[in-house]
C-alpha cells in the first residue's frame, strides 16, 4: 500500500468515525440523524430516529426560518434497506 493509499484509508475511518460518533450523540439527545442520499429530489432527506424509523422529510425555508414537513414514514423493511445501503456507502459496517 502506497503512502497515499494509507492516507486515503485512515481519512475514511475518521470520516466514519466522526459520522458514527454524530449519529450516535443526535440519538442521545433524542434527535433524527439527517442521511442525505441522492436518490431524492433536492431538499429532501432521510431522517433515522433513535427507535429505528425512517422518514423521508422535506427541508424548505420561510423567511428567515428553516421548516420540515414530512413527506412518509418508510416501513421497517425499507428503513432496514436505506440504514444498510447508507452505512455501506459510508464506511460504518
Amino acid at each position: 500500500m502506497t503512502n497515499i493509499e494509507s492516507e486515503i484509508a485512515l481519512q475514511d475511518k475518521k470520516f466514519a468515525a466522526t459520522i458514527e460518533k454524530i449519529r450516535k450523540r443526535n440519538f442521545s439527545n433524542n434527535l433524527p440523524f439527517l442521511m442525505l442520499s441522492d436518490k431524492l429530489p433536492e431538499g429532501q432527506g432521510f431522517y433515522e430516529y433513535a427507535d429505528g424509523h425512517i422518514e423521508i422529510q422535506e427541508v424548505y425555508t420561510i423567511g428567515a426560518e428553516i421548516e420540515t414537513r414530512l413527506i412518509r414514514r418508510l416501513s421497517d423493511a425499507e428503513s432496514i434497506t436505506i440504514r444498510q445501503q447508507y452505512m455501506k456507502e459510508n464506511g460504518l459496517f
